[in-house]
Parts: structure tokens; C-alpha cells; sequence
């Protein structure tokens, strides 16, 4: 049964997700990803750990990127305190329509849009930016850059890699050069038909605080970007 929020109305957690609609995304793989994530929210695992009192208020955001400034935000930060909510946020995320589709992935300039997002939500105990790719960057800055340009020393960044089973490279690629911060990782999807099986695995170990899922891992090579 799910509870009526948190007890307590200070934030735990700022969660950014970052959806790749760069032109390697064709038109079906773009409804996978949309229905995925909303499907993902919607699952009754999801929900139960967004609403457990022990998780502490939640709030979630959702934007589209693909070239160096295109981006666009599909939901601004809204609290997960609700069933209701939780749908509605579901609900924008199916229905939205896509922002851009004929643009080069720029990874580094996504991570500097989060960069700004994530400002909003600077009360939150913890901010997390969950980016899903199917792609290195091929345009602009490397998400190096942007780590060295904007404040993000705070904020973990994981990664949803689609298409990575078949793509050891590119997962290595998002190990290296994206994921960030104490306890950071990288989830496979086999491909989008796979998305909302891989967004729901994300999405519990963002969601559930550290503590409820063992002790936080030092951090690793892997986890920092190349100095």
C-alpha cells in the first residue's frame, strides 16, 4: 500500500533525467524511450520507493537533448508526494512531443543544461542526473569539459547505455567520460525494446537513499572523468 509522502518536506533527492532524441533515435525507438520511462514511473516498484517515507520527498525532472542547444524540458521539477503525481508526470512524458530529431549527439552540452536544471534544486540532500544515450558525443564539448565549466562537484551522474550490450566500447566510453561522483554506475539496455526494464533497475537504485542499499562504493577510476 502506498503511504501519502514523506513525513518530513525537506527534499532528499533532485533526480534530472536526460533523454537522447539526437537523429540516431529513429521515430519507433523515440516511442520506445517516451513509453519506457513513463512505464518505468508507473511500475508499482518504482512507485513504492518514490512514496516510502523512508525515502524522503523526491523530485523529478525530465528534458530532451540532442545538438549543442537543443534542449528542451519536457517536465520542470515536480514532487513524486502522490500516486497521482507520480501518473501525471508518466502521462507528460507519453504524451510529449518530440523536440528535435535531426541533430548530432552533444553530450557535454547536455550535462552543462543539467548543470543549470540542477540549480533549482540545490536544497535537495542529494542531485542525481540519470543520462540515457545510444552514442559518444560527436559534437561540441566532451562531458569532461563540462564538468570543469559548470558546478557539478556535488551532483552524481549515471548513464543508461541503449544498444551497449552489443557495444562494449560504447559502454567503456560512458564509464569513463560521463558517469560521475561517489557510487555512480552504468545501466545497460539490450536495445529501446529493452528501455523499460533498464530505466526501472535505474530508477531504484537512484531513488532508494544509500544506506537502504549498502554502504556507498569509493569511488573507482571508472567513476571520474579522465583528469
Amino acid at each position: 500500500m502506498f503511504g501519502a509522502g514523506p513525513a518530513s518536506a525537506a527534499c532528499a533527492l533532485g533526480l534530472a533525467l536526460a533523454l537522447d532524441v539526437s537523429s540516431s533515435v529513429d521515430e519507433g525507438e523515440y516511442a520506445l524511450q517516451s513509453q519506457g520511462l513513463a512505464d518505468a514511473l508507473e511500475d508499482p516498484d518504482v512507485k513504492e520507493a518514490l512514496l516510502d517515507p523512508g525515502t524522503g520527498e523526491v523530485r523529478i525532472a525530465v528534458y530532451e537533448w540532442s545538438g549543442r542547444w537543443q534542449h528542451a524540458l519536457v517536465a520542470d521539477w515536480r514532487p513524486m508526494t502522490s500516486p497521482q503525481a507520480i501518473d501525471a508526470l508518466a502521462a507528460r512524458v507519453r504524451t510529449a512531443a518530440r523536440s528535435h530529431s535531426d541533430y548530432p549527439t552533444a553530450l557535454g552540452h547536455a550535462i552543462g543544461f543539467a548543470a543549470r536544471l540542477l540549480e533549482d534544486v540545490r536544497d535537495c540532500e542529494r542531485r542525481v542526473l540519470d543520462v540515457s544515450g545510444d552514442g559518444a558525443n560527436n559534437d561540441g564539448y566532451e562531458p569532461t569539459t563540462a564538468y570543469s565549466s559548470f558546478p557539478m562537484d556535488d551532483v552524481t551522474v549515471n548513464a543508461l547505455v541503449v544498444g551497449g550490450v552489443a557495444r562494449p566500447q560504447l559502454v567503456r566510453y560512458f564509464e569513463t567520460m560521463v558517469i560521475r561522483g561517489v557510487g555512480a554506475f552504468t545501466e545497460v539496455a539490450e536495445d529501446y525494446g529493452d528501455y523499460a526494464r533498464a530505466m526501472k533497475r535505474k530508477l531504484l537504485r537512484e531513488i532508494r537513499p544509500p544506506m537502504a542499499i549498502g554502504a556507498l562504493e569509493a569511488p573507482t577510476p571508472e567513476m571520474q572523468p579522465p583528469g
